[in-house]
């Protein structure tokens, strides 16, 4: 497990979602591995998914910025939420 305070790792090599509407949809349904959230993202938006996640028993990792996290996952603007997909996910949120 990473530690809440330390780096978060470079998530472009993995199945990854970014976005909130995507990755509540991911935990509803159970293809998710590793969720990120931003400390500094608006917490109407970050509650629900920890909300989420601590109903899949999956402990979030919170890191210090919208931008830090965006730019782990390859975009060139910031996240709330990001999340690293089960291997034997396809990515396809119905």
């Amino acid at each position: 497990m990473i530690p809440e305070s330390g780096q978060i790792p470079d998530l472009k090599g993995n199945r990854i979602l970014v976005g909130s509407k995507q990755l509540r949809k991911a935990l509803k349904a159970g293809t998710v591995l590793t969720v990120f959230l931003a400390r500094n993202a608006d917490p109407g938006v970050t509650e629900p998914i920890a909300d989420l996640c601590q109903a899949a028993d999956i402990q979030p990792i919170w890191v210090d910025s919208m931008k830090e996290l965006g730019r782990s996952c390859g975009i060139d603007v910031g996240t709330a939420a990001a999340a690293v997909l089960k291997a034997d996910s396809t990515g396809m949120i119905p």
